[in-house]
C-alpha cells in the first residue's frame, strides 16, 4: 500500500510525506474477513489499529457495541499512553477489507517527537482521566467499606452481647452453686447421696433443638406445682432451669428418695444451678465462635497476608461475602448450587471478593431485601463459571444493555455511584481475562461469571 492511498483518508491530514512514510514504514498493512478477531479484551494493548476498508465490529462481553465501517476510524490509540494497559473490548471483523496497525510504543515515540506539546497534552489528558477515575473507584470502594463497616459492627455486636450477658449471669449461677454447696454441707449429707444424686444429674441430657414455648410452660407449671407440694421455697428459680433442660416430676421423685425433705431444696439447686453454668458456657463458646468466624471471614475477604497472585477455591470467596453481606441476607433465602468438580483457579481473590460482593449486594438491592439469591459454580471447558442469580423485578433490555457502562445506574440519587457492575467487568475482563454478562427476564435475572482456570501470562498491575 502505497503513500497516496494513505493521503485519502482525513486522519493523515497535515502529515509531511517524511511523517507519513515514517508511520506507514513504522507498521503493516493486514487483510481480514469476517469473523476475525483483530484484538482481544483484555489483551495487552500493543497496537493501534485504523480501518482502511471494509468494518470491525467493537464486541465487548460478547455484545457488539460499536462497529468501526468508516476509513479513517481507529482504536487502541490512547492505549499508546499506558504502558500496562489493555484493549477494553474486541475487535472483530465484520466485512472483509484491511487494517492497519502500528506499534503502540512505535505511535507514542513519533507523536512526541512530531508534536511535542501535543504528545505532553494527551500524556497529562489521559494522566488526568485516570487519575479522576481512581478517585471514582476509592469513592466507590470507600461507601463499600463503610457498609461492610456497619454491617460488620452489627454482626459482631450480637455474639459480643450474648457473650457478655452470659458472662453477668454465669457469675450469679456460680454464686448460686456455691451457696448450695454450703446448704449441702450444712444439713451433712452423706458422700453416698451426693454420689447418687450426682448420678441422677448425669442422666439429664438437654436438648439442642429449640423448646416449644407452650410444652415448656407447661412442663415448667407442673414442677412448679410439685417443688410446692414438697415445700422447696425456691421453687420460681429452680423449676425453670429444670424444665428447660427436660426434668421431668418422675425424676425429681427419684430426687426425692436420694436426698429426703431435709436437703430435697438445696440438692435441686444445687442440681440445676449446675445445668445452668453449662448453658451458660456453652452460650459463651456459641458466641465466641461465632465472632472468631466473623473475623475468619473478614480476613479471607481482605485477603489479609496473602500474596497477590493466589490459587483458590472461589467458593470460599463466595461464602466469606455472605458472612461480611450477613446483615442484608436476614430475609434472603440463598441457596447453593457448588459443584464438585470445580477446579481451585489463580487470580487477586481479594479483587474478586470486590466482584462477588457488588453482585450480591446489586441482587439483594434487586429484591428489596427479599427473595431467594442463587449461587452456582462450575466447570465449562477450562473456566470456571459462577452465577450470582435474583428472583427481583428483572432488567429492561435497555437497561441490562447499559448495565456494564461506568456511571450509569439506575438507582436514586445518592444510592449507587453507577461503578459496581463496571468495576466488577474490569476485574473480571481486565484483571483474570474472563467475561461477565447478564441474562434477565421479569422475576430473574442472572450474572454470569466466567473466569479461565489458570492465570493468564500478563496480568497488569
Amino acid at each position: 500500500m502505497g503513500i497516496e492511498e494513505f493521503r485519502s483518508l482525513t486522519l493523515f491530514d497535515g502529515l509531511t510525506d517524511a511523517q507519513l512514510s515514517e508511520l506507514v514504514n513504522a507498521g503493516a498493512v493486514l487483510p481480514f474477513d469476517p469473523g476475525t478477531e483483530l484484538w482481544r479484551q483484555g489483551d495487552h494493548a500493543d497496537f493501534w489499529w485504523v480501518v482502511i476498508e471494509g468494518a470491525v465490529d467493537i464486541r465487548r462481553e460478547d455484545k457488539t457495541i460499536a462497529r468501526m465501517d468508516v476509513p479513517g476510524r481507529w482504536a487502541g490509540g490512547l492505549r499508546a499512553w499506558d504502558q500496562e494497559g489493555v484493549y477494553m473490548a474486541s475487535g472483530r471483523g465484520a466485512e472483509a477489507g484491511r487494517v492497519f496497525r502500528v506499534p503502540a510504543s512505535a505511535l507514542r515515540e513519533l507523536t512526541t517527537a512530531w508534536f511535542p506539546f501535543f504528545g505532553h497534552l494527551i500524556a497529562g489528558l489521559y494522566g488526568t482521566a485516570r487519575q479522576v477515575e481512581s478517585s471514582l473507584l476509592q469513592r466507590d470502594a470507600l461507601v463499600t467499606l463503610g457498609t461492610l463497616a456497619a454491617g460488620l459492627a452489627h454482626e459482631i455486636n450480637n455474639p459480643a452481647a450474648a457473650a457478655s450477658r452470659a458472662v453477668h449471669a454465669l457469675e450469679e449461677a456460680c454464686q448460686t452453686l456455691l451457696s448450695s454447696l454450703r446448704h449441702i454441707a450444712d444439713e451433712q449429707i452423706s458422700a453416698q447421696q451426693f454420689k447418687e444424686l450426682d448420678s441422677l444429674r448425669r442422666e439429664i441430657q438437654p436438648s439442642t433443638a429449640p423448646p416449644d414455648p407452650l410444652a415448656l410452660a407447661d412442663a415448667e407449671e407442673t414442677l412448679t406445682d410439685w417443688l410446692s407440694d414438697h415445700r422447696v421455697e425456691r421453687d420460681w428459680v429452680i423449676a425453670p432451669t429444670l424444665a428447660a433442660a427436660g426434668v421431668d416430676v418422675a425424676w425429681c421423685e427419684r430426687a426425692a428418695a436420694v436426698l429426703g425433705e431435709a436437703v430435697l431444696e438445696p440438692g435441686l439447686e444445687w442440681v440445676a444451678s449446675t445445668l445452668s453454668v453449662f448453658t451458660l458456657l456453652a452460650e459463651v463458646a456459641e458466641s465466641t465462635r461465632r465472632v472468631s468466624e466473623i473475623v475468619g471471614a473478614v480476613k479471607s475477604y481482605s485477603q489479609m497476608d496473602r500474596a497477590e497472585i493466589q490459587h483458590f477455591d472461589v467458593t470460599d470467596g463466595l461464602e466469606s461475602t455472605l458472612v461480611m453481606l450477613g446483615h442484608k441476607l436476614r430475609d434472603i433465602e440463598i441457596v447453593r448450587d457448588y459443584a464438585k468438580d470445580v477446579p481451585r483457579i489463580d487470580g487477586h481473590a481479594g479483587e474478586l471478593n470486590q466482584v462477588w460482593t457488588n453482585l450480591i449486594d446489586n441482587a439483594v438491592d434487586a429484591m428489596d431485601g427479599v427473595g431467594t439469591l442463587h449461587l452456582v459454580t462450575r466447570l465449562v471447558g477450562d473456566d470456571v463459571e459462577v452465577e450470582v442469580g435474583d428472583t427481583g423485578s428483572g432488567m429492561p433490555p435497555e437497561v441490562a444493555a447499559r448495565a456494564f457502562e461506568a456511571f450509569y445506574t439506575t438507582k436514586d440519587v445518592g444510592k449507587g455511584t453507577g461503578l459496581g457492575l463496571d468495576i466488577a467487568r474490569r476485574i473480571v475482563a481486565d484483571r483474570h481475562g474472563g467475561t461477565i454478562a447478564i441474562e434477565s427476564e421479569p422475576g430473574r435475572t442472572v450474572i454470569r461469571v466466567r473466569i479461565p482456570a489458570r492465570a493468564p501470562e500478563r496480568v497488569p498491575t
